[in-house]
């Protein structure tokens, strides 16, 4: 028998402690009622998907990719400087999340990993994993067996695991919330033999992480029991946690060794109120760090489901349907966009051009637009809703890190070039000190814009340029003249012939015309052309309590 504590997620409400498991691969926490995994359940006339949020968001890159541990240092105080734009619980040491996303510090896991007997292979032909795990230790078993299974089937050699140094005297002692802290893991991964490219091995890690959740998320039947894969890349890696800001760099000890070192560092500070806080909600995702609101959540995320019947890819072949589905239920709107960004980029196209894809600027209508780049954003208007809604995203691969505002430029973002080959981007200006005779240029994010580094280039490659040569990458202006209908250029349909055998009367009643509406509305609008003016109250019973026959739409009034 075995008694497992589920992974609460946020301050006094978290969840109680689980009764006892005779099979600790079944998700075993109860809830309190209406708690989810991640807040509370739609009930009444709450639904979560009602909610909002605004946080902090900034990164640091060194353009010509020079690696150090300074830029860590530099993008913790960062986050420091965001922690206005958090939120604090009702016990103040409990913050609504934060973290980092860096590239993989080689030098350190190299050392770490060889103080454990195990020898890394070169940079690129391995990748690292970073767990939450639940803290029954039997659980945890169970789940690095399915990790080291699923990593055998899938071709992938274990190197190893790890156990991830931190420091929780920062965080609240309070019993349910130090209930909610999972256990810190990392794990290992060699490279196949038959992998060619980087770009490959990085899309077999991911359809090894889609597997290992899907696993886990079947057993468990979609309850929390404490996993979740924070990363897993042979490029970057993400650190993070229901922290306040500070408490980042306090609780991970990797972050303060002198020998983890990174070229670029993605930095967040959450204020929740999409989603209710956990650990595992919290920014950075795997590739990306958002301010803002996804308004048009809901219909991308069914779109996104929708499609998985008909999409393709020769780059995932057969293995696509691991894939399913792209975002769980209960998830942020950044998790879902995060979701959709990483499907696209593993699926084939760049960074660049899934992020112009998501968050598209306004288009239609806009006469000095390139005709190129508006043929683009509406052929991909026909594959793609927008994304829509005011938000300022930080994205990376860990090779190019940029930002870009929604069409309507309603979240800042400023950006300073420093004369050490330093980009420092953030909610807004100040957030580093920098002295004024070392800036050499400064500025800020422009509504539909996008900032990029290309640390392979070694630059800041403008939105002009990334949008110009993608915009003209394939003839989307012809795809468009072949395939594109324009209603207005069909030929006339003749109308159908008016019948005769039925009174106007009769018509008039069964579309739902009263007396008042064609004496009060539609002799005015006949005669002046003009909507008629009235008073908006009414005296007639509502539908629902009328005796007379009444169309659909009358029984919703607001």
């Amino acid at each position: 028998m075995t008694e497992v504590t589920p992974s609460a997620t946020n301050g006094p409400a978290a969840q109680t402690k689980a009764p006892a498991v005779k099979n600790p691969s079944i998700a075993t926490g109860l809830t309190r009622i209406g708690r989810t995994p991640t807040g509370f359940a739609a009930h009444g006339l709450y639904d979560p998907r009602n909610e909002h949020d605004a946080c902090g968001v900034g990164f640091i890159v060194n353009m010509k990719g020079v690696k150090s541990h300074q830029i860590v240092t530099d993008g913790l105080a960062v986050l420091e400087n965001l922690t206005h734009r958090g939120a604090v619980g009702a016990d103040p040491l409990m913050g609504d999340g934060a973290g980092v996303l860096v590239q993989l510090p080689d030098r350190f896991f190299r050392e770490e990993m060889a103080s454990q007997g195990v020898e890394l292979p070169k940079p690129g032909h391995y990748a690292v994993g970073h767990v939450f795990m639940p803290r029954d230790p039997e659980l945890q078993a169970h789940i690095e067996g399915i990790i080291a299974e699923v990593a055998q089937l899938e071709g992938q050699p274990l190197l190893g695991f790890r156990d991830v140094p931190v420091d929780n005297s920062s965080l609240s002692k309070a019993p349910d919330i130090a209930a909610s802290e999972p256990v810190q893991r990392q794990v290992f991964l060699g490279r196949g033999a038959e992998i060619e490219s980087d770009d490959d091995y990085e899309r077999r890690l991911y359809i090894l992480r889609k597997v290992i959740s899907g696993r886990i998320h079947e057993e468990t039947k979609g309850v929390d029991n404490g996993f979740y894969v924070v990363s897993m890349s042979s490029r970057t890696i993400v650190y993070k946690g229901m922290f306040l800001a500070y408490q980042v760099g306090a609780y991970y000890k990797d972050l303060t060794d002198p020998r983890f070192e990174t070229a670029l560092i993605l930095v967040h500070q959450r204020f929740s109120t999409n989603t209710f806080p956990s650990w595992k909600l919290a920014h950075p995702y795997r590739m990306v760090a958002h301010n803002g609101e996804i308004n048009t959540l809901r219909g991308n995320v069914n779109w996104m489901a929708a499609r998985q019947a008909s999409v393709d890819s020769e780059l995932f072949g057969n293995d696509i349907s691991k894939l399913w589905p792209i975002s769980y239920e209960g998830q942020s709107d950044t998790a879902c966009f995060d979701n959709a960004l990483e499907f696209l980029t593993q699926g084939g196209y760049s960074l660049a051009h899934a992020m112009m894809m998501l968050i598209p600027e306004a288009w239609a209508g806009n006469k000095l637009m390139d005709q190129d780049r508006k043929a683009f954003y509406e052929y991909h208007a026909a594959l793609m809703e927008p994304w829509d809604g005011p938000a300022a995203v930080a994205f990376t691969d860990g090779r190019q890190i940029g930002a870009t505002l929604d069409r309507n430029g309603l979240r800042p973002a400023r950006y300073i070039v420093t004369d050490d080959d330093r980009v420092i981007m953030a909610s807004e200006a100040g957030v580093l000190p920098v002295p004024e005779e070392r800036i050499v240029k400064k500025w800020r994010l422009q509504p539909g814009r996008m900032l990029l580094i290309d640390l392979e280039k070694g630059r800041i490659v403008s939105d002009e340029e990334i949008k110009s040569e993608i915009a003209t990458r394939h003839p989307y202006k012809s795809w468009l003249a072949n395939t594109q209908l324009i209603l207005e250029d069909l030929k006339p349909v003749e109308p159908r012939a008016l019948r005769r055998d039925v009174s106007l009367l009769d018509r008039q009643q069964a579309f739902g015309y009263s007396q008042e509406d064609t004496k009060l509305l539609m002799s005015p609008m006949a005669t002046t052309g003009q909507e008629a003016v009235g008073s908006m109250g009414t005296d007639t019973p509502i539908s629902a309590m009328s005796d007379r026959s009444k169309l659909l739409y009358t029984y919703f009034k607001q």
